[in-house]
């Protein structure tokens, strides 16, 4: 066939591109912005790409058009494809089709830490040579793209609980029927398309009616949100991570280093091994217990998993060092709600000790922008002791406001280069600069370390 993709260069849709051209098909695609890397991994595969959502571009009419969830009615493209009756589908209903319903499927959700923990579970069935199949919403260093056909009858997929497509107001995950799920959080997100939890809640509850009963769920105890869904019904067995007085119940991980990075786990109170490796922070211990569970539900040792989880890389753009100048490490964090720059800030505080950390964060994300989440930003903020925030555009509230209910130092501004510029003025040697967005954030990353460079090389 030949499949048009319309938002192709979006993670999960350029994963969707590079499984169908594994599967056979001729594969296009549009996007109202083609750049790299997305662009060049797409063209290697021998995909073609056009800039734009012009109509001209299905002149060549597709026996199939993909519709990303980023397009909507008023779409030039979107309206041709409905007045000339081309058959389309969404990415997730094409997924399912084509690729899932015969997959013994590991499906990781969550509000926080899906990209990651998928990568991690899908890095342990590689390394256990069980060859998975795979779709991240990332970029995993361990393989060489975001998405995979793969061999084995294991396919493992981020399980977002964002909505499908214009035309498909659920979430998308409602399609991928898992055998082995992980929940690993949840919380309010996404206010563009959910009223409130509850509203999310009931997303997640459909996701797991859908789990067999020879099937797994997994996820942390201590969630009351998770523990209200699963509460709703949950006809499918289930395994725990637990806190220290629970240790006996279900998985625990005892930290031997306050920053994470060496700990040991066990599963009712029996000792697994312990993992050394290069990541930091709670949250990180809490994705890799998940991983590790999941690939044992899969037939993967759990002393394999842990010798895989010490080989591991994380996945680009989480906690990710950019680059180090004059002893000033600059790192990019895809965190962008309060939960997660928390998470992000105090595994970084645990790390440094005393030294000081930068903040520099994007109210980017659509929740963010709304302001759903300012009364609780600035405690996020807590361990950091300066704090620079971007107001960018579309952004409904002043982020000035923050300044009064910020421990820290904080310096609010609209304009990037004068952002930069103070940032660099201020760092010291041994200075931990953290970059936090969900957004490209205007390279602000490269231009940190070429203002850095600059004030090294005229001292």
């Amino acid at each position: 066939m030949h499949i048009h993709i319309l938002g192709i260069c979006g993670t999960f849709m350029g994963g969707i591109a590079a499984i169908a051209k594994q599967l056979g098909h001729r594969v296009s695609g549009c996007d109202a912005n083609v750049y790299p890397p997305m662009s060049t991994q797409l063209e290697e595969l021998g995909i073609e790409l056009k800039q734009g959502y012009l109509i001209e571009h299905l002149k060549d009419e597709p026996d199939l058009v993909i519709v990303g969830n980023a397009m909507s009615r008023g779409n030039p493209m979107v309206e041709y494809v409905l007045d000339r009756n081309i058959a389309y589908t969404s990415g997730p209903q094409w997924l399912l089709e084509n690729v899932l319903k015969d997959r013994w499927v590991l499906a990781v959700s969550g509000t926080h830490g899906k990209t990651t923990t998928s990568s991690m579970l899908t890095w342990i069935l590689e390394y256990a040579n069980m060859a998975p199949g795979y779709l991240i919403g990332g970029v995993p260093q361990n393989f060489e793209s975001s998405a995979r056909l793969g061999e084995a009858p294991f396919f493992v997929i981020e399980a977002d609980e964002y909505d499908t497509a214009f035309f498909d107001k659920r979430s998308k995950f409602v399609h991928y029927r898992p055998r082995t799920l992980v929940i690993n959080n949840l919380e309010f997100d996404h206010a563009d398309i959910f009223d409130d939890l509850s509203d999310i809640q009931k997303q997640f509850h459909h996701l797991i009616r859908m789990v067999p009963s020879n099937g797994l769920v997994l996820y942390p105890q201590n969630e009351q949100a998770i523990a209200e869904t699963i509460n709703k019904g949950c006809w499918t067995p289930t395994q725990q991570s637990v806190d220290e007085l629970n240790r006996d119940k279900g998985w625990f991980a005892e930290k031997l280093k306050a920053d994470g990075s060496e700990f040991v786990v066990s599963f009712k109170a029996d000792i697994q091994g312990t993992v050394k490796w290069n990541l930091i922070g709670d949250f990180n211990i809490d994705n890799g217990l998940m991983a590790i569970a999941a690939a044992r539900h899969a037939g993967v040792p759990s002393e394999v998993g842990i010798e895989a989880l010490s080989e591991f890389i994380n996945t680009k753009r989480r906690l990710e060092l950019r680059g180090t100048v004059n002893g000033i490490r600059v790192f990019d964090d895809f965190a962008h709600h309060p939960t997660a720059i928390n998470k992000t800030l105090t595994g970084v505080r645990h790390h440094v000790g005393k030294e000081r950390i930068i903040a520099v964060l994007e109210p980017r994300s659509n929740t963010m922008k709304s302001g759903v989440h300012k009364d609780t930003l600035a405690a996020s903020l807590d361990h950091a002791d300066l704090i620079y925030i971007y107001q960018g555009d579309g952004v409904d509230w002043s982020v000035e406001d923050l300044i009064k209910d910020c421990k820290a130092p904080c310096v609010v501004s609209a304009d990037l280069a004068n952002l930069v510029e103070s940032i660099s003025d201020e760092t010291q040697t041994n200075d931990t600069i953290v970059v936090m967005s969900n957004g490209g954030f205007g390279d602000i990353h490269n231009k940190l370390l070429n203002a850095l460079t600059d004030k090294q090389n005229k001292v």
